[in-house]
């Protein structure tokens, strides 16, 4: 098998909305009920109303950066181009860390929401975790037009479904169940509920990394990325309201009879209205794990161009940074990263994978902003299709919010936040590594 080091150039702007949409939808499926046991909805939604702005603001400003640089490695590259490969490691490892952690949380919840869909079956959340990783890891080698005409399929479904899930509970709409227990811990838990918030909209700046892949990277990625935001953001106002609504918050963090919150808030919201054993019911449950299967397929695609990035520039081992000849997919990059979700899953802890993958999106966020920032004053004629509106306004707004949500995130979540920089730390270790191997090398060629 020869290996190559390019891609195919085959994504038009609606797959781009595809992917970019499909990337993020399972946020609304699941996770985002986490951050109701600390701030309730009305934190909750004070905490997402922030994290919509800072979206809003970081998608006009990093398209710039999309279309102007397209290449596989997204964040990593702009910020190396910015200041320098020590600063865009940090880009490029933050950037790893969030689509490495984040498939492994969609993947447990793909095992509840299957277990609702047959619970007869009785088969551990963990097992089908594992064979969605070895079916969709192998999808995504096959090639990345197959992948994006699958995502594109999907999360069409999904989008449809979270249409019908609204139409079918907004009549049953209810003020009071919505505003019971607004506050479980006063305003400050707007804070703790951040990482959840964010789960409404992470990995949609995966578009940046199949730009390299797409038709026309000066205009694709613009329909692409600001088309898909609009849609993220109509679906996650409507779930919120519509899931909260039919029956209280505690009824979809909580199951009956159980404690501990659970992976499923939508079937939870659909119970309080229809018996399990109703066809709408099973109807919604199975196109919802569409909503999560294009997620989870969208985003170990991004994550595998990422480490690529890393591999091709040769701060990882090298055989990452190759493509198979014929169907042009980083193989061994995807590999890779499947196994170290089978590791994240073992642990079964999808609140802490899910905070751990918001670390590293933050990350990303800050860097980004400062590398387009600085771009702007360093390379004034680079060739910018696309130019952030009211400039500089979006990435300063972005910029502030995410160091914010950080900042917060760190404070109420000390132990994860130590587990994140050493993840940093670590990969540091090898770029000083590899970038005194690459300067030996140098000298000897």
């Amino acid at each position: 098998m020869e290996e190559q080091s390019q891609f195919h150039k085959t994504l038009g702007p609606f797959m781009l909305w595809g992917l970019g949409v499909g990337y993020v939808i399972s946020g609304m499926y699941f996770g985002w009920n986490l951050g109701l046991p600390a701030g309730g909805p009305y934190g909750l939604l004070a905490a997402a109303l922030l994290v919509t702005v800072m979206y809003i603001a970081f998608i006009l400003s990093y398209t710039e950066l999309t279309c102007a640089i397209p290449k596989a490695g997204g964040v990593f590259v702009y910020a190396t181009r910015a200041y320098g490969p020590a600063f865009g490691y940090l880009g490029g490892v933050a950037q790893i860390i969030e689509f490495v952690f984040a498939p492994p949380a969609i993947a447990m919840a793909i095992g509840a929401y299957f277990n609702s869909f047959a619970p007869f079956a009785h088969i551990n959340p963990i097992v089908i975790a594992f064979c969605a990783y070895l079916i969709f890891t192998a999808l995504n080698i096959h090639g990345v037009h197959h992948s994006a005409i699958f995502e594109l399929f999907v999360t069409i479904l999904a989008v449809a479904e979270l249409l019908i899930f609204a139409g079918v509970t907004l009549p049953h709409f209810s003020v009071e169940k919505f505003t019971t227990d607004p506050l479980p811990n006063g305003w400050f838990g707007i804070f703790p509920a951040v990482p959840f918030a964010i789960w409404f909209y992470l990995a949609i700046e995966g578009i940046a990394n199949v730009a390299e892949e797409t038709k026309d990277h000066q205009r694709h990625p613009i329909i692409g990325g600001l088309s898909a935001m609009a849609t993220l953001v109509i679906c996650a106002t409507l779930t919120f309201y519509a899931a909260i609504g039919v029956g209280g918050w505690k009824a979809i963090v909580y199951p009956p009879g159980v404690t501990e919150p659970s992976d499923k808030p939508l079937p939870l919201a659909l119970g309080q209205i229809f018996d399990p054993n109703h066809p709408l019911y099973h109807m919604l449950i199975v196109i919802g794990l569409f909503g999560l299967v294009a997620s989870f397929h969208g985003i170990i695609l991004a994550a595998g161009r990422a480490t690529f990035e890393f591999g091709r520039m040769g701060y990882a081992p090298a055989f990452l940074g190759t493509t198979r000849k014929i169907r042009r997919t980083p193989m061994w990059a995807l590999i890779v990263n499947m196994f170290v979700g089978f590791i994240a899953i073992l642990t079964n802890k999808t609140g802490d994978i899910i905070t751990i993958s918001v670390f590293g999106a933050l990350v990303l966020y800050i860097v980004a902003m400062i590398a387009l920032l600085r771009l702007r004053k360093k390379e004034p004629n680079l060739d910018r299709p696309y130019h952030t509106p009211f400039y500089p306004i979006p990435p300063i707004v972005a910029l502030v919010l995410a160091v914010l949500c950080l900042t917060a995130m760190t404070f109420y979540n000390v132990k994860l936040a130590v587990i994140f920089i050493a993840l940093v730390g670590l990969g540091y270790v090898w770029f000083y590594i590899a970038s005194r191997n690459n300067r030996i090398r140098s000298l000897h060629d």
